[in-house]
């Protein structure tokens, strides 16, 4: 393994949510790395990612020889490569569920993301999602009840201590704060482990770097 500094790209912080959650995991291993941060939706993006990756995407992690392309991968080879950081829960079942949790929100949710994209430095109060955003509100939301009801006895996140599931479902956590979800969805258990996300180190470095951002893109200032 090279002795280089891992380099992670990402795009904007206000709108990235997929960069934040690699992101968030690499900074929470305590480890060093180097950041590129490349705008997205201008007109020479996809070229330049393209210089760290053919996929054209980000977030993109570079360890020395090893370039791997897309979050939850990202989240998986430094749950590997810093095995003393806990990434995942050390008990068996609950690394499972803990994994099932992430993978539902990889590959789900698009209604909520669709119609309350991230947008980190906005109020956006009184939008009404539809019926399948709602739906995925409520599952979220009993998704985190049921995890912290099971898992949760010994930290104040879905299984205790930090872990990939709790970066996978942080920009959730931001969407919720920028579109007023919390005040009427999320009950007292939710709203504590919301504040919990939020008051790690690195989710309010990434607040304070996304609000000071420049560029907007129109999509998701509607």
């Amino acid at each position: 393994m090279s002795g280089a500094a891992l380099t992670l790209v990402i795009g904007n912080r206000n709108y990235a949510s997929w960069s934040l959650r690699a992101w968030l995991v690499l900074a929470m291993t305590g480890a060093p790395f180097q950041e590129v941060r490349i705008p997205l939706h201008e007109p020479d993006t996809a070229q330049r990612i393209r210089r760290y990756s053919p996929a054209g995407k980000v977030p993109v992690l570079i360890d020395g020889e090893v370039t791997v392309w897309e979050s939850l991968a990202i989240c998986e080879y430094l749950a590997e490569r810093f095995p003393q950081a806990g990434l995942w829960p050390h008990e068996p079942t609950a690394r499972a569920v803990a994994r099932a949790a992430a993978h539902e929100m990889h590959a789900g949710f698009a209604a909520l993301r669709r119609e309350l994209p991230m947008n980190v430095r906005a109020e956006r109060r009184g939008i009404e999602p539809g019926e399948a955003a709602q739906a995925d509100i409520t599952r979220v939301l009993e998704l985190w009840a049921q995890l912290r009801e099971r898992f949760g006895a010994h930290g104040p996140f879905l299984f205790g201590r930090f872990s990939i599931a709790d970066a996978m479902y942080a920009p959730v956590v931001l969407r919720f704060r920028t579109y007023g979800v919390d005040a009427g969805r999320v009950d007292s258990s939710g709203a504590r482990y919301c504040a919990a996300v939020l008051a790690l180190a690195p989710m309010q470095r990434w607040i304070a770097d996304a609000c000071a951002e420049t560029e907007r893109i129109a999509a998701f200032e509607r």
